[in-house]
């Protein structure tokens, strides 16, 4: 009798080797991507690493690693690797819950290790009706099948249950299609449609406003297709001067009408038209936004202020500057503002960014508020594959529940005659939890006689 011979290649992508040496190379792949800062400039890379690290690993595409061309081969690989495992196992887990367990050998139940005997009274008719009865009133729901001088009785829980593996491989699978699907690098080079997927940065100082962002593969604009407009940003800084936490107040404007405002710090970003704007970093100028007004004309003005230089309020007949300021690490503590009207000498005072002063003038009564100016850092992200991964890992979480915690159980009752007597075997197997089943089992039949 010959062997038939597996073709090498479905043997090798069919081997759990493969698969252990995949998992190992994209888990150490991975922890490249997590040390090593992603879709930084070219320029942090050659100032962090030098220039001959940093063009090696441009080579590499370690930057953008989990979008390289090397990283996609290995999740195809590992991918087919997965549908071939699948595809040669899943056969013979059907064959394991539609097999015939009431063909099974008597002499065979005799021996389980899971078993136990009752000796009845009456006809083996009413020992196998009782043993029905009892079973189905246990939520064992049984086939029957006679046999040579016996009867024997089959229930099973639970069959489903040893494809549970094969949920979690079609969850990864899921989840690396929604990866794929989110790919920036499949969105230019194989759809040839760069907006439909991308990642990118952009910094907008407080006031201003956007309609497109910068890619991190190549630094080329992308429009939004929308307007992003940084109203206010605001800082927290510990005692020595260092960020504690910070927060932006956007809104999102179409034909020049404002659609959304959304207040976005860490973790909490804002989301419009399935392009998701993450709080990421901010950046201070020595610029400084003034807020003055003119409390006895009504008059007011809102300029951003450079330090140390003057400013010309000509419609309020008044000129001020910040001529100084007091620092910690980036936070400004104080500033010292120079103001004047030309009918007296100028108001020199100190002021708190965030605080009002009232200034009395000869011409007026003026309120002066004052705030340093900021630009928030956004990292922008367009992926369309977002919901394939929530899916995949949510069927990947129901795939381990029942891969780990629920088994194939089953039970047999054999009624015969043996030395005159009636005879019931009760006799129960399970492919995963043995231990478990078998205290179920046992407190089962206890209750039989």
């Amino acid at each position: 009798m010959t062997t038939k011979t597996k073709n090498p290649v479905w043997a090798l992508f069919s081997s759990v080797k493969l698969a252990l040496f995949l998992l190992i190379a994209l888990a150490s792949t991975s922890i490249i991507g997590t040390i090593v800062p992603q879709s930084k400039p070219v320029g942090f890379y050659v100032q962090t690493y030098g220039p001959n690290l940093a063009r090696f690993m441009q080579t590499l595409s370690i930057p953008d690693m989990y979008n390289s061309w090397w990283f996609m081969i290995l999740l195809a690989m590992f991918s087919l690797n997965l549908i071939v495992c699948s595809i040669e196992r899943i056969p013979n887990a059907w064959r394991l819950v539609t097999m015939d367990n009431l063909a099974t050998d008597p002499e065979r139940l005799k021996k389980m290790g899971m078993r136990k005997s009752f000796i009845l009274d009456g006809s083996l008719n009413e020992a196998e009706e009782k043993a029905s009865t009892f079973l189905g009133n246990n939520g064992w729901k049984t086939e029957k099948q006679d046999k040579e001088g016996a009867t024997m009785l089959f229930s099973q829980k639970g069959g489903w249950t040893r494809f549970g593996v094969y949920i979690v491989h079609s969850s990864i699978l899921i989840i690396l299609i929604g990866a794929i699907i989110g790919s920036p690098r499949v969105a230019k080079t194989i759809l040839r449609d760069p907006n439909f997927a991308f990642k990118g940065s952009i910094m907008i100082p407080e006031s201003q406003q956007t309609d497109v962002i910068y890619s991190f593969q190549s630094g080329v604009q992308i429009p939004l297709g929308f307007t992003v407009r940084c109203d206010y940003f605001t800082i927290d800084y510990y005692q020595n001067g260092m960020p504690k936490e910070f927060l932006s107040k956007l809104t999102v404007l179409e034909d020049g009408k404002e659609v959304l405002k959304k207040d976005i710090e860490v973790n909490d970003p804002l989301i419009y038209k399935g392009i998701t704007f993450y709080q990421s970093s901010y950046q201070p100028y020595q610029d400084f936004i003034l807020n003055l007004q003119n409390n006895t004309t009504g008059q007011s003005k809102s300029s951003i202020v450079p330090a140390r230089e003057q400013i010309n309020w000509t419609e309020g007949g008044v000129r001020f500057g910040i001529i100084n300021m007091k620092t910690r690490g980036e936070s400004v503590l104080e500033l010292k503002i120079w103001f004047t009207d030309d009918k007296a000498e100028p108001s020199v005072f100190w002021i708190e960014p965030g605080r009002e002063a009232v200034i009395e003038r000869p011409t007026g009564n003026y309120t002066l508020s004052t705030k340093q100016l900021y630009a928030t850092g956004l990292q922008v992200a367009k992926d369309p594959g977002v919901w394939w991964v929530y899916i995949g890992c949510g069927l990947m979480l129901v795939g381990l529940i029942i891969a780990f915690f629920m088994s194939h159980r089953k039970i047999w009752a054999l009624i015969y005659d043996e030395n005159g007597k009636t005879t019931v075997l009760f006799a129960g197997s399970a492919h995963k939890n043995k231990v478990g089943f078998e205290k179920t089992f046992e407190a089962l039949v206890k209750d039989f006689q």
